[in-house]
């Protein structure tokens, strides 16, 4: 572990305690890992979203901060959690959207083989999120696999450090959700 995510699971375990400059000394520490993880959730977000990385960001680092019954375990588990949350700000958001707009002028998911958004074709995060949330019902483990690798942008092996398994295990599941959600989202 290098000396800058030993201290990010410090500070973790400070907030756990209830120190008060715990978050003061968080932020710089993640702020750019989780802007890069925020790129990645917008990258499958229409050119015309209105909400930002930084935003994004912002927004889902707020909820961070406000959650106290987390036992952050370290540096993976917390960004693991902020990719959940940001996840769950898009999928409000289009939601809210969609609301609005009384079902109007909905977009259709088109995915490739590699679970991806086709080119030219934004995706209908709503229609995602249904689809991951019933997958987590049957295969919990596969399902956060999806959703790191899908919304966060994570590799295989931050994948596998992240959940304490192999990445063959990451890869193995990942074969297994992706065909069940790429099935489940073409129907």
């Amino acid at each position: 572990m290098d000396r800058k995510q030993g201290e990010v699971t410090e500070i973790l375990r400070e907030l756990r305690r209830g120190s008060l400059d715990a978050h003061d000394r968080l932020v710089p520490l993640v702020y750019r890992e989780l802007r890069r993880i925020a790129a990645a959730h917008m990258r499958r977000e229409s050119a015309a979203h209105s909400l930002q990385p930084t935003a994004l960001v912002h927004e889902a680092y707020l909820r961070l901060i406000k959650v106290t019954q987390v036992d952050w375990q370290d540096r993976a588990h917390f960004f693991s959690v902020a990719s959940t949350l940001m996840r769950r700000i898009l999928v409000d958001y289009a939601r809210a959207n969609r609301a609005h707009k009384r079902g109007g002028d909905e977009k259709t998911l088109w995915l490739d083989e590699e679970l991806m958004p086709s080119p030219g074709r934004a995706p209908e995060i709503v229609a995602v999120d249904d689809a991951l949330n019933k997958l987590a019902k049957v295969e919990g483990r596969p399902a956060k696999i999806i959703e790191m690798r899908f919304f966060a942008g994570m590799t295989e092996e931050e994948i596998a450090d992240v959940l304490g398994i192999s990445t063959r295990t990451v890869k193995r599941d990942w074969r297994m959700a992706k065909a069940w959600l790429f099935h489940e989202l073409s129907q």
